[in-house]
């Protein structure tokens, strides 16, 4: 946490990793001793190389989530170890008897969303921390279209929110604040002809578009499952070994069990996600058929994203090679 301040606490918001608060809030100081419990579990050297990638944005989420799964097969009170080596491959987790014979294999992949949307949403937070200083106590909102919009780059953002303070702080500030850039601010009404109140008090705050408005389907997973098939199939049917495949989603995918659970019994459900400063959030398609997990898939494990990670298992009744009881188990 010192390491991190050290080397972050002096540059701006917009300027941070998005995992910056998780790595120094005391909201979060649970979250932090769960994970140095599961990483002492580890050999030094392994511990050490994922306690330097977590907190990276394109990592926060995999390192949690090859954590969560290792818990929660020492739960069960399983063997398991991290990365063991079968030859010139590595999967995330095998799972040991009593005895020191091998179980099965556990690959866990990480459901997220495109690398565009990381670089959208910094864009829009540092629009977002500009429009903060404006000392206007209003809410601004981007004015509906019906196509997506993008975000304006650093230098542009600036100028922007220079516009926006200069329409704000006038004599006769207008409800509408057309830019020369072509992003038009709104400001919220509570219905009744008032200005709603912003949360910062006296300065502007701005929702932005999220950028993960859209459609949310489990279908985007099955693709890597069949690769973690692909990539073990000969080390499994050589052992003969049950696969597992644990999965878990970054909350930007909006992705949850019950959506998986709707891809495994073919139940025709659509659902948006979207948040208040969201102007356009895409078209509906039609939900995938119903997933059949291959045969040579013992199963799927699924992680919460929401600490403490509890895991729930949905094994496959078709598997050449069923999971182990204790892992059926997990969950229900």
């Amino acid at each position: 946490m010192d390491e991190y301040r050290r080397r972050h606490g002096n540059k701006t918001p917009q300027g941070r990793a998005l995992t910056y608060e998780n790595a120094v809030n005391e909201e979060f100081a649970s979250r932090r001793e769960w994970l140095d419990e599961q990483l002492s579990k580890l050999p030094v050297q392994q511990a050490d190389q994922l306690a330097r990638r977590v907190w990276q944005d394109d990592h926060y989420w995999s390192v949690h989530f090859e954590m969560a799964v290792g818990a929660a097969l020492r739960q069960t009170g399983l063997t398991v170890t991290y990365d063991h080596s079968w030859y010139h491959q590595t999967p995330d987790w095998t799972v040991f008897s009593a005895t020191g014979e091998p179980l099965c294999i556990v690959e866990v992949h990480t459901a997220s969303p495109a690398q565009v949307t990381y670089k959208n949403m910094r864009a829009w937070h540092q629009l977002t921390q500009h429009i903060k200083t404006i000392p206007i106590g209003v809410v601004l909102m981007l004015e509906p279209t019906d196509r997506p919009i993008a975000a304006p780059e650093s230098k542009v953002a600036k100028k922007i929110a220079g516009e926006v303070r200069k329409a704000l702080c006038s004599p006769f500030c207008p409800s509408r604040i057309p830019t020369s850039f072509g992003y038009t601010f709104l400001i919220q009404g509570d219905g009744y002809g008032g200005t709603l109140p912003s949360p910062f008090g006296l300065y502007a705050c701005f929702e932005p578009p999220s950028s993960i408005a859209g459609q949310i389907s489990a279908a985007q997973i099955v693709t890597p499952v069949r690769g973690k098939i692909s990539k073990y199939r000969k080390l499994v049917e050589e052992h003969e070994l049950p696969l597992v495949v644990a999965v878990g989603a970054h909350p930007f995918t909006g992705l949850g069990l019950r959506e998986l659970d709707d891809l495994l019994t073919g139940e025709q459900v659509i659902t948006f996600q979207f948040k208040p400063g969201d102007t356009y959030i895409g078209e509906a398609a039609i939900p995938p058929p119903r997933w059949d997990m291959p045969a040579e898939l013992a199963g799927l494990l699924w992680i919460d994203n929401k600490f403490p990670f509890t895991v729930t298992s949905r094994p496959n009744p078709s598997a050449h090679r069923p999971m182990p009881a204790l892992l059926a188990n997990l969950g229900s």
